[in-house]
């Protein structure tokens, strides 16, 4: 029990705000402490229960109460963690600006402008909280972001957080929705929704969707065509790995776009079904989709797509070796979604005449294979160095093969630059050993973060260690290709027992008739 919590059982009056008015009388530390001793007992209750989870017959109402109680601490939490990645986000600029007077010489029009260094300061403290909870950093951005705007423009929705009357996804839902209004307009939104709290207590997302949609309307009800054309700007196509080597495609589009599309895919479904076609609906509408764009169905104008593909020759040799192959853009996946694939491209590929042997088409159907490395420990690719600035086209992408994605701590990106691990202007070398694949995001490393350096030796691999501005440490290394094999074990021998053993003769060899002139024959 940390002393805060002693100090307060011996005190008279209410324990409950004497424990508040102690914690808040000692700042950050008495509550970190705090928090560390409630951490401390929910982990060992969790870990070692004993009896206490044991089921009765009459046991569940007190459950019951238990999760409800969980409820409301997760909701207590959430708004908590909320004020405190503001402050962090706030000191941390308030650092950065002492920092910038000093090396103006306290000449206030060498600063940057506030939103600016709002948004460094930001940055920076989005990269602490994904180092300390092991979120991606967009994740962690897109949050602080929502968490700002709960905090400073959004009493109703924060105080129905806190108080567990809202879950945190509801929260964060309106807060994102909020987004594109000014905090004048985002504060009669809140009170608005606030209101209608009450009639949305046993509300599904579609209908807080619907209300949230209705209070921005009538608190800005002129913005809708701006709203719109600002939103229309963010449209975007994502891809996101499934399991067992499936991906899921989305798009952010315009509703009426959306709807078209659902129509058309449904319509063209519904046609192959009554045609005789066995598949799902569902899986339908996904194999026209993809015909639509890549250009599979028979008749269509085949497409050149460059492509990674990365598989060890053991796994295509071995199907049982238990081995995964990668996809540049995609990752890890089965064997099995590439191997017939492979095998029919690459025997015609790796033919003298592999143009005609694939037909007219072969220039936009021709696999291309080539040898590459790995460490011998680590299973990661190894390889080749430049001395331009610039990497050259063919270290880029072996460093995107290598990499898979970026490595930015906790970050799953796709690579867009390939960064000096050194800085270049320090006199780090264009090398395999010093780049690293990185989003855009994660490539503004020198703001984010103290520093970010190799560590260990090669027989390590390749590991980048991230350190933020208040000393959280980090390190990321490249997947490895194939799961890691043990090392062969090394038995000293005794020197006076180290002549081989007699070999027994084979059950083949104890049937072999002697040699005819054998005197053992004639016996």
């Amino acid at each position: 029990m940390s002393q805060i919590a002693q100090g307060i059982g011996s005190a008279a009056g209410d324990p409950h705000q004497l424990l508040v008015d102690a914690v808040r009388d000692g700042g950050p530390g008495a509550l970190a402490a705090a928090l560390g001793d409630q951490a401390f007992l929910l982990r060992e209750l969790a870990l070692r229960p004993l009896a206490l989870f044991v089921a009765t017959d009459r046991g569940a109402p007190g459950f019951a109460e238990v999760v409800g109680r969980l409820h409301e601490l997760r909701s207590a939490m959430d708004a908590l963690e909320a004020r405190a990645v503001v402050a962090l986000a706030d000191s941390l600029g308030l650092e950065k600006k002492a920092e910038l007077m000093a090396r103006a010489a306290q000449e206030s029009d060498q600063l940057p402008p506030p939103k600016a260094l709002l948004r460094e300061a930001s940055r920076s403290a989005a990269r602490e909280v994904s180092m300390i909870i092991g979120r991606s950093p967009a994740s962690a951005a897109h949050s602080l972001a929502s968490q700002r705007r709960l905090v400073a423009d959004m009493p109703e929705m924060f105080t129905a957080l806190a108080t567990a009357k809202v879950t945190s996804d509801v929260a964060h839902s309106a807060s994102r929705s909020f987004s594109v209004l000014s905090p004048t307009h985002r504060a009669d939104a809140d009170r608005l929704l606030g209101q209608r709290l009450p009639a949305l207590d046993a509300a599904g997302a579609e209908e807080w969707s619907a209300a949230t949609a209705a209070a921005i309307s009538q608190a800005d009800p002129y913005g809708q065509k701006r709203r719109h054309l600002r939103a229309k700007r963010e449209r975007h196509v994502t891809v996101r790995r499934a399991e067992h080597g499936m991906a899921t495609v989305s798009a952010r589009i315009s509703g009426l776009d959306a709807a078209k599309i659902r129509k058309r895919l449904s319509l063209e479904a519904e046609r192959l079904r009554a045609a005789g076609d066995r598949r799902g609906h569902q899986a339908i509408q996904a194999d026209v989709l993809v015909d639509a764009l890549v250009g599979q169905r028979q008749g269509s104008e085949p497409v050149t797509l460059d492509i990674g593909v990365i598989i060890t020759d053991r796994a295509l040799i071995h199907p049982g070796a238990g081995e995964l192959a990668q996809i540049e853009g995609y990752g890890a996946a089965p064997v099995e979604v590439l191997r017939e694939e492979l095998r029919g491209a690459l025997g015609a590929a790796l033919i003298d005449q592999a143009d005609e042997a694939l037909g007219s088409d072969g220039p936009a159907l021709r696999a291309v294979l080539r040898r590459l490395y790995t460490h011998p420990r680590t299973e990661e690719l190894v390889a080749v160095e430049a001395r331009a600035r610039a990497f050259p086209p063919a270290l880029a992408r072996f460093i995107r093969w290598r990499d898979q994605i970026c490595r930015g701590p906790f970050c799953d990106a796709a690579i867009r630059q390939c960064d000096h691990v050194r800085p270049h202007a320090s006199g780090g070398p264009t090398s395999l050993d010093n780049a690293q694949g990185l989003c855009a995001l994660c490539n503004d490393k020198e703001r984010q973060t103290r520093s970010v350096t190799q560590v260990g030796d090669r027989t390590d691999g390749h590991a980048v260690e991230w350190t933020s501005h208040t000393g959280t440490r980090r390190v990321t290394r490249p997947p490895a290709l194939a799961p890691s094999r043990p090392r062969p074990r090394i038995v000293r021998l005794d020197p006076a027992a180290s002549a081989p053993p007699r070999r027994r003769p084979g059950r083949a060899a104890r049937k072999r008739p002697p040699p005819a002139d054998d005197p053992e024959s004639r016996a």
